[in-house]
């Protein structure tokens, strides 16, 4: 989500005439979207501040910070940064960048931590972006998300959930395809949710994969629609099944479990039950078998014991994930949460996090080794930094090392048969078109 804000807001710094630059000590305006959903990202924020203050000692130099900020860090950012503003509001930042050093009494102000309101959201989505890459891009579809999980800051640095209006999602698949773009990521904080906020005045979220769908048939092009994130209380066997009628819609689900153990998921408010989950993940084994699982799992939150943590051990060997983004509890100011003791101390927060890394390396392995010696769709995407040669996502998000540079297939999808498996990617070579035709 960051990443697809920080592209609309290089297109308004451009249009000012602003100029980017690589590096850092050439800039005159610096700035930089934060996260205040964990505590990592928000030290990485302070780091950087720091060394940018220094840096105005030897040359003029003006800073911001927006992006998901909780009321208290904002509280400290206002003494740290020249201009602080939330991302609905980023129409009016060359405004501010030209009234710099006017003192604004009611900007000094900081809030009480109550969730933001999100009206001017849709002024946001209006600025076309600038988008980072030739192939790949990331369309935001909804923001904010009303389902407060204890553990989560979001409601309280983006707001109750507002959809954007799916003629204009619409309108940017279809010119991002008309582009050649392959991969396009739909987001939101709760993607499945999308609509549910306009009472029966917009279409649901599985009406808007079909209308994508559709187009995807119709326009002949070969891209990979994918969305992040859903939630499990809201995912229904429709998405699924649209899913898997057609071809545009990436077999890759990316799933938050948070937690394998019933009264974790309760304490968490997560609202949604193991028996929930698992239907979900049966109808996507029945319906698209092919499909690659990711999920997010926390570990060391208030009240997991080493019961609680062996039930989330088990649902990672029943559910074999092909990927799980596996994070250490940390309170964050203004989710329920922080008002619990941390009792899981850091040590064993640690343990437990390189335990279910150490399971979910089983059947990641497992699941690449099978695909050995298989001829498989790869979008073409980087370069490894060891060898040099040429790298790439399949549909499914597994990464692939080739056996040779091909600069010139940046961006394009080819025919990939996979020579080696590792825990985490894959190898392969490159199968040509006069192979192809000789097979």
């Amino acid at each position: 989500m960051n990443l697809s804000d920080s592209e609309r807001v290089s297109a308004v710094l451009e249009q000012m005439g602003y100029e980017r630059t690589e590096k850092e000590e050439e800039a005159t305006l610096l700035g930089m979207l934060a996260c205040s959903v964990r505590q990592k990202p928000i030290d990485k924020v302070y780091n950087k501040i720091a060394q940018w203050n220094r840096a105005k000692n030897k040359r003029n130099l003006i800073t911001f910070i927006s992006g998901c900020i909780l009321p208290a860090d904002k509280e400290k950012f206002l003494k740290l940064f020249d201009l602080i503003f939330p991302m609905s509001e980023l129409g009016q930042l060359p405004d501010m960048i030209r009234n710099y050093g006017v003192v604004n009494a009611a900007s000094l102000q900081v809030p009480k931590p109550v969730m933001p309101k999100n009206e001017h959201i849709v002024d946001l989505w209006h600025i076309k972006p600038k988008y980072e890459s030739t192939y790949e891009a990331f369309v935001p579809i909804q923001n904010g998300c009303d389902k407060f999980c204890t553990f989560c800051a979001v409601p309280y640095t983006r707001g109750r959930e507002v959809s954007r209006p799916s003629e204009d999602i619409l309108h940017e698949v279809q010119h991002l395809v008309s582009q050649g773009y392959k991969s396009i990521t739909l987001l939101g904080q709760n993607v499945n949710s999308y609509g549910l906020d306009k009472n029966g005045e917009e279409i649901t979220f599985a009406e808007l994969l079909k209308q994508i769908g559709e187009y995807g048939n119709a326009s002949g092009e070969e891209f990979w629609v994918y969305f992040t994130s859903p939630h499990p209380q809201d995912m229904g066997r429709d998405v699924i099944e649209v899913i898997a009628q057609y071809s545009c819609l990436a077999k890759q689900i990316h799933l938050p479990m948070q937690s394998g153990d019933e009264k974790v998921l309760i304490k968490m408010n997560r609202r949604h039950s193991m028996d929930k989950y698992r239907r979900i993940v049966t109808d996507i084994r029945e319906l698209i078998p092919q499909a690659t699982l990711f999920t997010d799992i926390i570990v060391g939150f208030t009240g997991e014991g080493e019961a609680e943590f062996q039930n989330t051990v088990s649902a990672m060997n029943e559910f074999q994930f092909n990927m799980a983004y596996i994070a250490m509890y940390s309170p964050r100011p203004g989710a329920a949460s922080y008002r619990w003791e941390d009792e899981v101390s850091q040590d064993v927060k640690k343990d437990r996090f390189h335990r279910l890394s150490e399971v979910m390396k089983i059947h990641t392995r497992h699941y690449n080794e099978q695909l050995v010696g298989k001829t498989i769709r790869l979008l073409v995407n980087g370069t490894d930094r060891k060898t040099g040669f040429s790298t790439g996502l399949t549909e499914g998000k597994l990464n692939v090392r080739l056996d040779r540079k091909v600069p010139e297939l940046k961006g394009q999808i080819v025919d990939v048969r996979i020579t080696s498996a590792a825990d985490f990617s894959l190898s392969g070579e490159l199968v040509l078109q006069e192979e192809k035709l000789e097979s």
